[in-house]
C-alpha cells in the first residue's frame, strides 16, 4: 500500500506582490478561493499570512479569523496554519491571532539572516509564542532554517515548552540559510529521528529548489510544502499560474514514490490533531 504525503500549500507569504504575479491572492476572499482550489487539488494544510489594504503584511486578528472561517466553510476538515513570521510585523503582534485557535501555527526556534534582513526570534519571543500555542491548543510547526533551530526545538520538547510529538519543517534554498543539498537534508532528518523519534517532518524548497525538494521529501518519507509564497518571487521566469497548479504537481509526483496525497483524516491522524468536526 502507498503511504500518505501531507501537502501543505503556502498561498501568499509576506513578500510576493500582485505585480510579480496576478495569481497571488491578497484579500481574504482571494485567499479563501485560492485555498479551496488547492484543497481540491490535494492540499490538506494551508499556511497563511494575511495582508492589509496596501498589500503589506498584517497582524489583524480579524483577517485571520475571517480566513479561517472561509476555509472551514469551503474546505471541510482542512488544517489551517497561521504564520507567526516576523517580516513586516512587530514582535508583540506576531501571536495576536492565536486566540482564534487555528489547528497549527508556525514557530521559528531561532534567528537567521534573510537576504535583506535579520529574521529575529529572541528566546523570550520564542517562549512567549510557544506558551500561547499551548494555552490555545495550537500545534506548532517548528520552522528550521538552520541546524541550531532543530536542537533548540528538541531542548524545548525536553523541557515541556513544546508538546510532543513535534512537527518540523526544514526550509531549504533561502540565501544565507540552509542550501538545497540532499546530504544536508538527510543529515537533518537523521538528527531529528535521533533526537525526536516520534516527530513528523516536511520540507520546503524556495524558488528553483522547490520541485527538487518535493522529490527528495517524497523519496525520504517526509511531507511536502509548495505554493506561491515559496515559488514566484525567486523564479520569475517560470511563474506558476496558481497555488492549485503547484499542489497538483506534487500530487502527481506521489505515485512515483509509492505515495498518495493524504486525505484530511490521514493528515490529522499523522499529525495527532483532533478529527475534523
Amino acid at each position: 500500500m502507498s503511504s500518505p504525503c501531507i501537502i501543505t500549500v503556502a498561498i501568499t507569504g509576506s513578500v510576493p506582490r500582485k505585480e510579480d504575479n496576478p495569481a497571488v491572492p491578497i484579500t481574504v476572499a482571494e485567499q479563501v478561493e485560492s485555498t479551496q482550489e488547492a484543497f481540491e487539488a490535494g492540499a490538506t494544510i494551508v499556511h497563511v499570512h494575511v495582508r492589509d489594504e496596501a498589500q503589506k503584511p498584517s497582524s489583524d486578528p480579524e483577517r485571520f479569523a475571517a480566513f479561517q472561517e472561509g476555509v472551514h466553510r469551503h474546505c471541510p476538515g482542512m488544517i489551517v496554519q497561521f504564520s507567526t513570521g516576523g517580516r513586516g510585523r512587530a514582535p508583540e503582534e506576531r501571536g495576536a491571532m492565536l486566540h482564534h485557535k487555528p489547528d497549527m501555527a508556525s514557530l521559528a526556534t531561532g534567528s537567521v539572516n534573510f537576504p535583506n534582513m535579520i529574521y529575529e526570534n529572541p528566546p523570550e519571543l520564542i517562549d512567549s509564542l510557544a506558551a500561547a500555542m499551548q494555552r490555545y491548543g495550537v500545534k506548532p510547526e517548528v520552522e528550521v532554517f538552520d541546524l541550531a533551530m532543530l536542537y533548540a526545538a528538541a531542548a524545548m520538547a525536553e523541557s515541556g515548552s513544546l508538546k510532543s510529538p513535534l512537527h518540523v519543517q526544514f526550509v531549504c534554498g533561502l540565501k544565507n540559510a540552509l542550501p538545497p543539498r540532499r546530504e544536508i537534508l538527510e543529515f537533518e532528518v537523521a538528527q531529528l529521528q535521533a533526537l525526536l523519534p516520534d516527530a513528523t517532518w516536511t520540507a520546503a524548497g524556495i524558488g528553483r529548489s522547490q520541485l527538487e525538494i518535493n522529490h527528495w521529501a517524497l523519496e525520504m518519507g517526509g511531507h511536502c510544502r509548495t505554493g506561491l509564497e515559496d515559488n514566484i518571487r525567486f523564479d520569475k521566469e517560470r511563474l506558476a499560474k496558481s497555488n492549485a497548479e503547484l499542489v497538483a504537481r506534487v500530487a502527481a509526483l506521489c505515485a512515483g514514490y509509492g505515495r498518495h496525497p493524504a486525505s484530511v483524516a490521514e493528515a490529522r491522524e499523522i499529525l495527532k490533531l483532533p478529527a475534523a468536526v
